[in-house]
Parts: structure tokens; sequence; C-alpha cells
């Protein structure tokens, strides 16, 4: 079994420092653009998760906890007393991402006539009107929070406004919202082409990751970089994840294809020429504190944050943090989502990863993310698309690079209670 590159999901709660730019939050952390697809892909994928709304059964991610709880909060200071302008700033981006649009506006309207040389407040406000439909309004705020903007910002801030006057640009033309953004004014081959171009239009897509056309941009910009494999998988996703039907991104997907099976009909791999500076944009802390205490004589819930600790070198050997170690051998508790080892319906034995992934390819989870699961011999469970809860006794794999490093075994599989 050989296992793709690929980026963990965001498991442990985050950092508070300044975004770069567009949607400004001192509630989250982010690494160096441009990042490596995968781990973009899913970051972006949680980020635009937060807006849908979550059945009362359905997991929480430490991401999701820990900004649902820093919302909480900012909504009971807010009645206790008048919230300063960082604060205002923060509550309005928290309120954005939650997909509570008017209610953004509510707070960041009158904030930016209280501070209204705030640039946080001005840009944020813009974000919350671009994505209520109001795109004059947004342009005018981007204008000023252009004048308003630190140095190393402004240059984001304004393609940021070039995409919105693009979109305004097509209010009323019909069609023309499944065609690519010209957000360079120029051919996306050109070797006047901003060498940054990558990490802006990933920047966009966190301030806006709901947008599928920036999706398709980075995918245009990946595929000339020759990786023509993730390329098409963004727009598989495009098309089945947020209904980006256009004619033209089934053809380019198709030709994407054609252009793999050429390459690889010589004897040749798709290479990517693609150097990220990160591998994902979302960073994380784990805070050990945060943990359950270990019962011997009961079933112990196992957080994915554990997991995701896990360190592995070069020559396969695992190191697992203490808490994970000391769980070995006894029943743990892991909820998520069943991806199948086969075809059959009923299955004997799983994978199980944290969220349902659309791509296997370009969002499968890392090596630290996926647990295999088998049930007693003789007994299978159908399949499940929903989120499930499985018990099982745990089994720490430190010898063999060809199998998982974590299973469950004599596991039963229940719906979650």
């Amino acid at each position: 079994m050989s296992y793709r590159p690929a980026i963990a999901l965001l498991s442990a709660l985050l950092l508070q420092a300044p975004l770069h730019a567009g949607l400004y939050d001192s509630g989250i952390k982010w690494a160096p653009l441009p990042a490596q697809p995968r781990g973009y892909l899913i970051d972006q994928r949680a980020l635009r998760m937060l807006a849908v709304p979550r059945r009362l059964d359905a997991p929480r991610s430490l991401l999701q906890e820990s900004q649902e709880n820093r919302l909480t909060q900012f909504a009971q200071l807010a009645k206790q007393r008048a919230l300063s302008a960082d604060e205002l700033a923060d509550y309005g981006a928290l309120l954005i991402r939650f997909g509570k649009l008017e209610s953004a506006v509510e707070v960041l309207q009158p904030a930016i006539e209280t501070y209204p040389k705030h640039f946080r407040l001005h840009s944020n406000l813009a974000t919350a009107s671009q994505l209520r439909g109001d795109l004059e309004r947004a342009s005018t705020l981007l204008t000023t929070a252009i004048t308003l903007a630190p140095d190393e910002w402004r240059s984001l801030e304004r393609y940021h406004l070039r995409l919105v006057r693009l979109r305004l640009r097509e209010q009323g033309q019909s069609g023309r919202d499944d065609t690519l953004d010209d957000l360079f004014n120029q051919p996306l081959d050109s070797k006047d082409l901003p060498p940054d171009a990558i990490a802006i239009v990933q920047q966009l897509g966190l301030w806006l990751p709901g947008d599928a056309r920036l999706l398709w941009l980075f995918a245009e910009l990946l595929a000339r970089q020759g990786d023509y494999r993730t390329a098409a998988a963004i727009l598989e996703g495009c098309m089945s994840e947020l209904g980006l039907a256009s004619p033209a991104v089934r053809e380019q997907r198709r030709k994407w294809l054609t252009a793999i099976e050429r390459i690889e009909a010589v004897g040749e791999h798709v290479v990517s020429r693609f150097i990220a500076k990160s591998p994902r944009p979302l960073l994380s802390r784990f805070d050990p504190s945060l943990l359950p205490t270990i019962q011997a004589d009961a079933v112990n819930p196992l957080p994915w944050v554990v997991l995701d600790e896990t360190l592995i070198d070069r020559g396969f050997r695992p190191t697992f943090p203490s808490y994970l170690s000391k769980l070995e051998g006894k029943r743990v508790r892991l909820s998520g989502f069943m991806q199948p080892l086969g075809d059959g319906p009923d299955l004997s034995a799983f994978l199980l990863i944290e969220f349902p992934i659309g791509c296997w390819y370009c969002e499968s989870p890392d090596r630290s993310g996926i647990v295999q699961v088998e049930l007693p011999q003789g007994m299978t469970t159908p399949f499940k698309r929903q989120f499930i809860v499985v018990e099982g006794m745990l089994q720490l794999n430190r010898t063999d690079p060809e199998q998982y490093l974590f299973r469950l075994t004599g596991a039963k599989v229940a719906d979650p209670s």
C-alpha cells in the first residue's frame, strides 16, 4: 500500500494572530502562502463548512468549536460593555464566517462610523457586503480600505477590489457567472503574470471559501505549473460540491484528463513545478490539557487531534504522543465517516476519517488522519454516508510502513445518540 502525501484536517485550537488581509480576525493564524494544494483545499473547505448549518447530531471540529465559543463570548461581551474597534472587527469577521451576514453588517456599519479610520472594519464590512450581493457598497468600502491599509496589505486589497469590480460589471449579463475571472488582466500563461499569483488566488479563496470560480482560477494556475491531476480534481469538486456547471469547466477538465493520459501513455509521469511555502494555510496548536482522563475500565473518547500529533520520520518510525500510547490496548470511541475499502454494500472492515471528502486524491487525509476499523470475525456493517460513532480496541502500528498507523479491532458501529 502506498500513501499519498496529504495534509490532515485541522484538528486543534487555533493561535491568535492577524490575518494577512481581506477578512480580518485576530483569532486565526495563517501560514505563508502559497500552501500545498491538498492542505489548502482541506482547510479552505473547513472554513466553508463554518457557514453551513450543522445538524444537532453532526460532529464539531475543534475549528468549529473554538470559533463558535469565540462568537458566543463576543456576543456576551457586547452586552456588558462597548467593544473596542479591534474587537468589533473580530466579531464582525466571525459573524461573516458563520454566514450571519445581516448580523455582521449590524455590528460593522455603526463601527466604521465610530472608527472611520480603522482599516479592518472597512475591509470586513466590504466582504460582508460582497457576500450579501451589494457589490457597489463592497467596491466603495474596499476603495477606502486601500487608502487605510498598511503597505504590506495594500496589494492584496487591490486584487480583492478588482475581483469585486469584475463581478459588478457582470451583473445583469446572462451566463457571465460561469466564466473565468480575468483577475490579473492578462493571459494566465503570460510571462508578466505576478510571481505570487497562486498565493493571491489562495488568499481570496480563504476570505471567500464558497466561491467556486476562485477555485476554478486556482486550478487553472496549477495546470500551468504542470499539475493537471490536481487541477482536474478541483474542477470535479467545483461541479459536484459547489454547483459550477459551466460547459467550459467540463471541457477544461476533459482536456486536463486527456493530457494526463497522453503523458502516461509514453511512460512518463505528471510532474508539478509548483513550489509551496507551507503545507497548509491554517496553523494549529495542540493543548494536552483539553484531553479527557483515561479510564482503564471504560470506553475512552479519542479526539482526532491526538492522532494528528503523531510524527513520522523518513524511515517510517512513528512517534506517538504519550496520551495515545497510554490508550493502546484499551477500548476507545471515535466519530467520523466511513471510507470503504471495497465495492460491496456490507463491510467487515473500512477506513474512518474525520470529515467526508469529495475527492480522495486532492483531499485525502494524512496518515495520521486515517483509522482502519475491523469488525469481529463474521460480522459486517452496511456502508453509511452519514456521521457514525465507532468503538473498538486501539492498536498502534510502530513497524510496518505498508499498513495504517491506527487500527480499531473488535469494533462496533453505532449512530450518534
